[in-house]
């Protein structure tokens, strides 16, 4: 039987559901079943055979309910395939670099380990001020996190399509 995968995302302001759309439309491609779905809204994993979450990160942390669908699906999650991503950093170079490295936060360190994804990525994500409060807007300036689309939608693909050939493998 085919695995039936779900695509999960925690997004604030969309382009976190764009990126979790793609992953689906690549998967869907490549011959899987796939569901995508804010997270908020999923009520059972026990259909999937696999699932691929993606959290928006704001200043080191992930959106909570994507903490909170982790935790609550900690022991179900743990005995199948999970691939995680975050989108967030913005501006030139590698997305892990311009996180200094803090890809998971403290408090998910030990969710994780019992989990065990097979794989985080990162990937560059939106900055875009119209969006925003005016506490973010100030923080992200703080930051010197300047405005524009950074994803890479090449990177995003691939990633998609190295977790549909596992799969279907």
């Amino acid at each position: 039987m085919e695995t039936k995968v779900l695509v999960a995302y925690a997004s604030k302001y969309g382009a976190t559901a764009e990126i979790a759309e793609k992953i689906g439309e690549v998967m869907r491609g490549a011959g899987l079943q796939v569901d995508v779905s804010p997270v908020k809204e999923v009520k059972d994993i026990k259909p999937y055979g696999a699932v691929v979450l993606g959290t928006a990160a704001y200043i080191f942390k992930w959106r909570k309910d994507a903490v909170k669908f982790l935790k609550a699906n900690e022991e179900a999650l743990s005995g199948m395939p999970v691939w995680l991503f975050m989108s967030g950093p913005a501006g030139e170079g590698d997305p892990v670099e311009l996180l200094e490295g803090k890809v998971v936060p403290e408090k998910m360190k030990p969710v994780l380990e019992r989990i065990n994804p097979v794989d985080l990525a990162v990937f560059h994500g939106v900055i875009d001020f119209d969006k925003m409060n005016i506490i973010e807007r100030q923080m992200m300036k703080m930051v010197k996190s300047p405005a524009g689309d950074y994803r890479d939608w090449n990177a995003i693909t691939n990633w998609a399509k190295g977790i549909a050939e596992r799969l279907k493998g």
